[in-house]
C-alpha cells in the first residue's frame, strides 16, 4: 500500500528545508517525469500541444516543452502568461528556443494538460473553459500534469474538466485523485519522485491507498485439521432468500468451514449449506441485513444478537432500530453503499444529506462517522472504496463497473464474513475481503455487462 495525501505542500517544503532541494530542480524531476512517458509511448516527430497556466503547474508544462523540442513537434498554448518567478524563468528559456504562444487549432498526437494541476481553488473563467473543451475535443492522447485542470483537491469536479488518459503526479498520491467522481477522469496514475526516492519525500499518513499485491488470501498451511477449524458463519435469512445464498456461497469460497443460514421456515438452499432456525453454539461470526426484510420480529433479533459474536451489517439492517444499539457493539463492520451510508449518517445524528452531497464529500463523512464510533469498521461502497476505521483509513482504487450488477454487494459481505469468522480482526476482514471482492472481478474475461454474482464468487477460487 502506498501514502495518500490530501495537499504535498509541507513535503515539498520539507524537500527544501531538510534536503537542500530547490523548487526548480523539483520542476525539472516533474518535467523529466513527463518527458519519460511520451518518449515511452511516441516516436519523435509526434506532434505535441502542451497547454500551460501562468502559475507553477505551467511552469512544470514550460520545461517540458523545452525537454522535448527538437525531438517532437511542440506547440505551447498559454493563455493567461506567466505569473509565478518560476514560470517567468521558464518561458524565458522556452521562447530562447523559439517556442511561443500558439493558438488553439489543428490536431495533435499528444496533448498535455499544464494549466492547474492541484492549484486550482477557483471557479473555471471562460478562457480556461475554452482550452479545456478544445483538448478535450481533440484526438490526440492527454496527460494531465499532477490533477487534471477541474479536478480539486478535495476530489469534487468543476463543470469543465480534462479527461486524461494518464496523470503523471508529482511527488506523492493525493487523495483527490480517487474520489469517486475522479474515476471518470484521471485515467492512469503515474507518480513521480522530485529529486529525492519517495520513502524520504513522504511522511507517515492515515491514509493509505490498496494495491493488488496487498491481498492475502486465507490459505490454509495445517495439515492436521477440520472445518472446525476454520470458522463458522451465521447467516440471517430474512425475505429475500437469494441475498443471503449469495452471501453464503462467498463465504464458503472464501476459506470458511461451515456456512450456516438462520431462517424461520424451511427454504430451499444449495445442499453445501446449512440451515438452521437458531443460532448455532459453534457460530464464529453473524452476517446481518442482507435482504432481511421484515423477516424476523424485533425479540427474534434480539435473542439471535444476544451475545458478543463479530458482525457483518449491510443492506435492510441500517433502516432498523436496533442499528444504533448495534453500533455499541467492539466488533463490527459495516458495508453500506452510498444511499445506505446516508441513513447511517442520519439515525446516528451525524449528517441529514443527500447521495449527491455525500458523493462530493465522502472522505470528510466517512472521517466523522469514524471519529464517532472508532471500533466499528466502515465499508462504503462505490468506485473507489473507502475503508476506514478510528483514525485509519484506506482506499481500494481496483473497483470495476462490472461490479454494477444486483448480487455484487451480497458477495462483498459474504467474503468479509467468512475472514471474520475465521479469525481475521475486522479491519483485516475488511481490507481483504474488498481486494478480493474487486480483483476477482477485475479478472472476469467476459464482456463488462456480464457478471453475475455467481461468476464472482467462481473466480474468488483462482485467486
Amino acid at each position: 500500500m502506498q501514502n495518500l495525501y490530501l495537499d504535498v505542500s509541507s513535503l515539498d517544503q520539507r524537500s527544501v528545508t531538510k534536503f537542500a532541494l530547490s523548487e526548480e530542480v523539483m520542476m525539472e524531476h516533474a518535467a523529466l517525469a513527463m518527458a519519460h512517458v511520451i518518449r515511452a509511448r511516441f516516436s519523435s516527430d509526434s506532434s505535441i500541444l502542451i497547454v500551460c497556466g501562468s502559475g507553477n503547474n505551467g511552469a512544470d508544462g514550460l520545461a517540458l516543452a523545452r525537454l522535448l523540442e527538437g525531438d517532437y513537434l511542440v506547440s505551447l498554448h498559454i493563455p493567461f502568461g506567466a505569473s509565478s518567478p518560476l514560470a517567468h524563468l521558464q518561458r524565458n528559456r522556452t521562447e530562447a528556443l523559439g517556442l511561443k504562444h500558439a493558438p488553439l487549432e489543428g490536431e495533435y498526437d499528444v496533448v498535455v494538460d499544464a494549466l492547474f494541476g492541484s492549484g486550482l481553488n477557483r471557479t473555471l473563467g471562460p478562457t480556461a473553459i475554452e482550452a479545456l473543451v478544445f483538448m478535450n475535443q481533440t484526438n490526440g492522447y492527454k496527460i494531465a500534469c499532477d490533477l487534471p485542470s477541474g479536478l480539486h483537491a478535495d476530489g469534487t469536479l468543476d463543470k469543465h474538466i480534462f479527461h486524461a488518459d494518464i496523470t503523471v503526479t508529482m511527488g506523492s498520491l493525493k487523495r483527490g485523485l480517487f474520489s469517486d467522481a475522479a474515476k471518470e477522469v484521471v485515467g492512469e496514475i503515474i507518480v513521480t519522485d522530485l529529486g529525492i526516492h519517495r520513502r524520504y519525500y513522504e511522511t507517515p499518513s492515515l491514509w493509505k491507498i490498496l494495491e493488488e499485491n496487498d491481498l492475502s488470501l486465507p490459505h490454509r498451511i495445517h495439515t492436521s485439521t477440520n472445518k472446525g477449524n476454520y470458522g463458522h458463519l451465521a447467516i440471517v435469512c430474512g425475505e429475500k432468500v437469494g441475498a443471503s445464498v449469495i452471501a453464503g456461497s462467498a463465504a464458503l469460497r472464501f476459506g470458511i468451514g461451515l456456512v450456516s443460514l438462520i431462517s424461520n421456515e424451511n427454504v430451499t438452499v444449495p445442499y453445501e449449506l446449512m440451515q438452521s432456525h437458531s443460532l448455532p453454539s459453534s457460530a464464529t461470526a453473524i452476517a446481518l441485513g442482507m435482504g432481511l426484510g421484515r423477516e424476523f420480529c424485533d425479540d427474534e433479533l434480539s435473542v439471535l444478537l444476544d451475545n458478543t459474536l463479530p458482525l457483518v451489517l449491510d443492506a435492510d439492517i441500517f433502516y432498523h432500530p436496533m442499528f444504533t444499539k448495534l453500533l455499541k457493539r467492539e466488533s463490527i463492520i459495516l458495508t453500506p453503499h452510498p444511499k445506505e451510508f446516508t441513513q447511517i449518517l442520519r439515525v446516528t445524528g451525524l449528517a441529514d444529506i443527500d447521495v449527491a452531497t455525500l458523493q462530493n464529500n465522502r472522505f470528510t463523512y466517512v472521517e466523522q462517522f469514524c471519529a464517532a464510533y472508532p471500533n466499528a469498521v466502515l465499508v462504503l461502497k462505490g468506485s473507489n472504496v473507502i475503508i476506514g476505521t478510528g483514525e485509519r483509513f484506506f482506499i481500494n482504487p481496483l473497483g470495476t463497473v462490472t461490479l454494477a450488477k444486483g448480487g455484487s454487494g451480497d458477495v462483498l459481505s459474504g467474503l468479509i464474513g467468512a475472514l471474520l469468522a475465521q479469525k481475521y480482526t475486522p479491519l483485516d476482514a475488511a481490507l481483504q475481503g474488498s481486494l478480493a471482492h474487486t480483483i476477482a472481478a477485475r479478472r472476469f474475461d467476459k464482456n463488462n455487462y456480464a457478471l453475475t454474482p455467481f461468476d464472482l464468487i467462481e473466480r474468488i477460487s483462482s485467486l
